[in-house]
């Protein structure tokens, strides 16, 4: 049987090499590698580069809803204090997610880099991956895929007020708030 991969990195062809390389050092709490007048490599671990960036000569169009892509690049955080702290890191900057969500099998906040690609910064609600899988295979899961949005300021004062970790992650608490539905925003409409 062949050995599995591991995820590397992931490489953005991007006109606004500043902008981006500033924004992922922020995001990511990196650093630059290296850096040149063609390319920029950032980490934020023992990995060489996890987030490239190419800067062509030519002038590129942003991201918008209609373009093909892919869609988001997720990070995990450990454990929910992590997470919450690089959003107050982040909202202080102002970088600010354009949508949080209760998806059930993770608790996630997603931004937008500054050419439009998103970034999700996640929790995972379930610690062994077959927990997880069979919860997506369940009918709360069925029901909604996707979950409903949350306010991080309200995961915040709840997590500072004593709620859990496991509290904060069951979609219970974010259905309270009855937010709009997040699929807009994550399907790349307005903030």
């Amino acid at each position: 049987m062949p050995a599995s991969p591991k995820f590397a990195h992931v490489v953005f062809q991007t006109s606004q090499p500043r902008e981006m390389r500033d924004w992922y050092c922020a995001v990511l709490d990196g650093h630059v590698v290296y850096q040149d007048d063609a390319l920029s490599f950032i980490t934020f671990d023992e990995e060489h580069h996890r987030v490239a960036l190419i800067h062509p000569a030519v002038p590129l169009k942003r991201r918008t809803p209609d373009t093909a892509a892919m869609h988001h690049v997720a990070y995990t955080f450990e454990p929910i204090d992590d997470l919450l702290a690089r959003y107050v890191l982040l909202r202080d900057q102002p970088i600010l997610p354009a949508v949080c969500i209760a998806h059930g099998v993770t608790t996630s906040m997603y931004c937008r880099d500054p050419d439009g690609n998103m970034v999700e910064m996640q929790i995972d609600r379930f610690e062994e991956p077959g927990d997880a899988t069979a919860y997506m295979k369940g009918p709360e899961y069925a029901a909604d895929s996707v979950g409903p949005s949350f306010d991080p300021e309200a995961l915040l004062k709840a997590r500072h007020d004593g709620a859990t970790a496991e509290e904060l992650s069951d979609r219970a608490w974010a259905l309270k708030a009855d937010l709009p539905d997040p699929m807009p925003v994550l399907m790349g409409g307005g903030d």
